[in-house]
């Protein structure tokens, strides 16, 4: 096996150096630094790791499981032992999904240079190869191997191959597993070595639904001709009239055969390559790229959010952490929360307020903020800043924005123009846009600048008047406002200028009768020169939906709790929309979720909100559904919202909706599984009874599940056939989610796999859908096989 793949790898020095092995330092702290000696195995896409050279190894990772490897001065944790450790000899190895990062201290600057150069020649290695690859040597394949071959002589014997089996969650009848052994057996050695063991694994993967399904197209039962594969397109995959110059990529892509290619025919291992690929996926592949139109205003946009980012666990006791925004920013996240507080050596700092949360610079986030906002998607990031700092700490904030944004920081207008409306993602590409509270409006500043370009002599003659003389002038009028509420500049006791002063928001004035002297709110004093960089995000007060689109201006926006925002929507569902048509609206997750538990986006996005914010460090099915949803258009974090969602006329309540949405029927036939993993690995008899479940997500009388029976003790091949029936009011706002379980009569079913996607994506006909780990990974190369079929309107027949 490690031959075999070995000859597949790229020969580097690195990788030679590092499956000689190398002793380093694991640091999971300030105070847990301990030796550990690594070394890559001869298969090339493994890392084990003992307590020193010669001891005993166990697994530490897989290249597969490897996203990218950073250097020591990337590291924070690295970043605070910098004075025992040189930076230079640390580095870090970044997993998939929300696995922990892994830091190592080289003794050397040079043998650092070895393993970051060689990991991540191996992880590029791994992520270009193209699907037959994965089919034929993927790394999870050479690590079933190396578990299944106990004594590691290369080898396998019939008795390893029956504890692999059940390693791979299959419960296969022994005399016809040993058939297969020898069939592969092609040395008659009584063992499988690495050819003979893929042969052995092929025999195993043998798909007996796709063959019967091959052969109902095919005339001679052995190939599909171009006009058969047509038929099927058409008929079953619903793929219309391109169907027949798809066929012919489909035939050049798949087929491995160089004749089958030159014959345009398509044999049964082409038919299954097709049927496991991106092509036969669920999730279509024309959404998969950035394919919305991507100039309209921001507010037409659901855009993905992050609460408290800063956050790596809890919201009393949590580390606080740049990972959180270089993870979130990384998964696409375009709106990133930092709470910022006055800190020590006039520093400030980010971290939960009143909580034991720990701490971190603020000039460290916006150092990470301005490193990763654009790696993953070029479209606008939004700061939203939750300001708890004195002025003097304001002014740094502004600087730290300005000096290390950059040309990034968007610091006015796009053209230097009062805009009448948000602009498009489009035209903010790279752009860091500030969301925060503004001591005036946009309007005034605008002004502003416009006079100090035409007369700058003037201005500073108007900045030396006597302070008496401009209170009363250099008040700015009030723009339209509350009639309820008035914003008013009351001067300090500093003696600097009206615009920096405490703003105070002074209650109505008194009817007859009632208490002349009410209580008056204020808020901290803020800087002029942090107000100047919140330009399209002016965070406002909500009060009413009627006090909104009389006073505030399409530039400002509310914050609403998921309490409150479920609780308009109950009440003035319509009016919430018809809001979100024109004003973007942000909710945030109740602060009793002190676990960092989340709640469901998906009725606040029927609404038309735009900024849901979710806790991301928290997996689970409230972020399957937001993973799903932006899963599409290129995962950018920005996906158009439905039309009826982006009228501000619109008559849709997500509560009691009405025509003239197009109600549909899907019929969901679950045929069959495909190398489900174990629940609980550590049981290495146990095998899974699984049973599948299909949600659907969206308003809700569309809001509901089904599931097929349990399939006993099979993981490798369970087979359902069964048909589930879904009837769907609205499907421009449904999404689906579809859910392996192990069933357990004793107690709730084990999760096991999932996979969520919106149903304006979904393909129909046969198709695989390739499931997720519950922290959003690939659980390569588990599957299950699925027919969709959608009709129109709400009669669905499950024939």
């Amino acid at each position: 096996m490690a031959s075999s793949l070995q000859g597949r790898l790229p020969i580097n020095e690195d990788v030679l150096l590092m499956q000689k092995g190398t002793l380093m330092r694991k640091v999971r702290s300030k105070s847990w630094k301990k030796l550990r000696y690594f070394r890559l195995q001869e298969d090339g896409m493994t890392v084990w790791h003992a307590r020193q050279a010669g001891g005993r190894a166990k697994p530490s990772f897989s290249i597969s499981d490897v996203e990218t490897v950073r250097g020591g001065h990337e590291s924070e944790l690295l970043r605070n032992l910098a004075e025992e450790f040189p930076l230079e000899q640390g580095f870090t190895i970044v997993f998939h999904g929300r696995r922990s990062n892994l830091d190592l201290v080289a003794n050397s600057v040079e043998e650092a240079q070895i393993w970051m150069q060689g990991l991540q020649l191996l992880v590029d290695f791994v992520t270009n190869m193209d699907q037959q690859e994965r089919l034929d040597q993927p790394g999870w394949l050479s690590d079933w191997f190396q578990r299944g071959d106990k004594n590691q002589d290369g080898r396998m014997s019939f008795r390893e191959v029956q504890r692999l089996l059940h390693m791979m969650n299959v419960d296969m009848e022994q005399e016809y597993a040993f058939q297969l052994f020898q069939a592969a057996d092609m040395s008659q050695s009584d063992t499988l070595e690495g050819e003979e063991f893929i042969e052995f694994y092929k025999a195993l993967t043998k798909r007996d639904e796709v063959q019967e399904l091959f052969e109902n197209f095919s005339a001679d039962g052995q190939k599909l001709t171009l006009l058969e594969f047509v038929d099927f397109l058409q008929e079953e995959q619903k793929e219309g009239d391109h169907a027949s110059d798809l066929a012919l990529e489909l035939i050049d892509r798949y087929e491995p055969s160089e004749s089958g290619k030159l014959r345009h025919v398509l044999s049964l291992d082409g038919f299954l390559s097709y049927l496991s690929s991106k092509d036969g996926d669920i999730f279509n592949p024309s959404c998969l790229p950035v394919y919305q139109d991507m100039t309209q205003p921001l507010n037409h946009y659901y855009i993905n959010s992050s609460h408290n980012t800063y956050l790596v666990g809890d919201q009393l006791c949590g580390q606080s952490s740049v990972e959180g925004y270089i993870r979130a920013l990384k998964r696409g996240c375009r709106c990133v929360e930092v709470d910022i507080w006055d800190g020590p050596s006039g520093e400030p700092i980010v971290y939960h307020g009143h909580t034991l949360t720990s701490r971190i610079l603020f000039k460290e986030v916006v150092a990470a903020v301005a490193q990763y906002a654009f790696q993953t998607s070029d479209y606008p990031v939004i700061l939203s800043l939750e300001i708890h700092c004195s002025r003097e700490q304001q002014e740094i904030i502004a600087q730290h924005l300005i000096e290390i944004l950059g040309e990034q920081l968007l610091t006015s207008t796009l053209d230097g123009l009062l805009p009448t409306q948000l602009p498009s993602p489009e035209e903010l590409r790279r752009k860091i846009l500030v969301k925060g509270k503004k001591l005036r409006t946009l309007e005034e500043d605008l002004e502003e600048e416009e006079e100090e370009l035409e007369s700058e002599l003037e201005r500073e003659q108007e900045a030396g008047l006597p302070l008496e003389g401009q209170a009363e002038p250099e008040t700015p009028e009030l723009s339209p406002r509350s009639k309820d509420k008035k914003e008013k500049v009351v001067l300090c006791q500093l003696f600097c200028l009206p615009i920096c002063c405490q703003i105070t928001v002074q209650a109505p004035l008194p009817k007859p009768g009632s208490p002349l002297f009410l209580k008056q709110k204020s808020t901290p004093i803020m800087c002029p020169s942090l107000s100047a960089l919140v330009v399209y995000m002016k965070t406002v007060s909500f009060h009413s939906f009627p006090h909104s689109r009389e006073h505030y201006r399409f530039y400002e926006l509310s914050s609403f709790s998921e309490t409150k925002a479920r609780r308009l929507i109950k009440e003035a569902g319509n009016e919430f929309v018809q809001h979100n048509a024109w004003q973007l609206s942000r909710v945030y997750p109740s602060g009793l979720r002190t676990d960092s538990s989340n709640y469901n986006p998906q009725e606040l996005w029927n609404a038309g909100c735009q900024m849901v914010a979710m806790n991301v460090q928290t997996a689970g099915l409230e972020m399957d559904i937001c993973d799903g949803l932006f899963r599409q258009n290129g995962g950018c974090g920005y996906v158009l919202k439905p039309d009826f969602l982006r009228d501000t006329q619109s008559s849709f309540h997500p509560e009691r909706p009405i025509s003239p949405f197009k109600a549909r029927t899907l019929l969901v036939q679950v045929i069959s599984g495909q190398q489900l993993p174990k629940v609980d690995k550590t049981k290495e008899g146990c095998i899974v009874d699984p049973l599948v479940r299909v949600e659907v997500f969206g308003i809700r009388p569309d809001t509901t599940r089904q599931e097929t029976s349990y399939v006993e003790n099979n993981g490798f091949n369970p087979y359902w056939g069964q048909t589930l029936c879904f009837r769907v009011l609205v499907p421009e706002l449904a999404l689906l989610r579809f859910v392996v379980k192990d069933y357990n009569w004793r107690s709730r079913n084990d999760f096991v796999g999932q996979y969520t996607l919106p149903w304006t994506c979904m393909q129909q006909g046969y198709r695989h859908i390739h499931l997720l780990s519950k922290d959003g990974t690939r659980l390569h190369p588990a599957s299950i096989f699925v027919h969709l079929c959608i009709r129109e309107g709400l009669d669905g027949d499950e024939s």
